[in-house]
């Protein structure tokens, strides 16, 4: 039996801004964002566990990097297109400051930081990373542009005392 779902995402959820805000505009302070984020972690924790709550958030920016890059990236003719996009996209939208560090694509390996991270930057130090979301996020954007799957983890986080988040990604290649 199939569920009835409210909420099914699609781009068109994100409104008419200029419609709908003639105001205030499309802009709003990081804090709230963070507030947002944060509160709708602590209840998912509380009631399915720390595990889980990664799971949720992971997929939840894995669904939101695919519709990112099919609304915001599109078809990049070539590898240097994708990275300049996206790169011009998450710092125009003020999501963070994109660098790749390595790239070995024949191998399927992609080093890259975030810094002035949406998510992160200014956090205090937690001893532990933070940016699940962006994890999904990012496999996703790799995943839509290459065309396989990407395993992301984030090695690096403004919360671990680093100043900029790094991810390692690497292709799910068969052997």
């Amino acid at each position: 039996m199939e569920i009835k779902r409210q909420y099914e995402f699609n781009w068109g959820l994100l409104g008419d801004v200029g419609l709908g805000r003639p105001n205030l505009g499309n802009s709003t302070r990081v804090e709230v964002y963070r507030l947002m984020q944060f509160t709708f972690r602590d209840i998912i924790e509380k009631r399915y566990g720390t595990e889980e709550a990664d799971i949720i958030f992971f997929d939840a920016g894995h669904l939101a990097g695919k519709a990112f890059y099919d609304e915001i990236i599109g078809k990049p003719a070539n590898i240097e297109a994708f990275c300049s996009s996206l790169q011009n996209a998450l710092k125009e939208l003020g999501i963070g400051i994109l660098r790749f560090e390595k790239t070995d694509l024949e191998n399927g390996h992609i080093m890259l930081t975030i810094s002035e991270d949406l998510d992160c930057s200014g956090l205090p130090e937690l001893h532990y990373e933070v940016c699940t979301y962006d994890e999904g996020f990012i496999a996703a954007l790799l995943q839509s542009y290459f065309g396989e799957k990407f395993s992301v983890k984030e090695v690096d986080c403004w919360c671990t005392g680093s100043r900029t988040c790094r991810f390692k990604a690497i292709a799910n290649r068969d052997a």
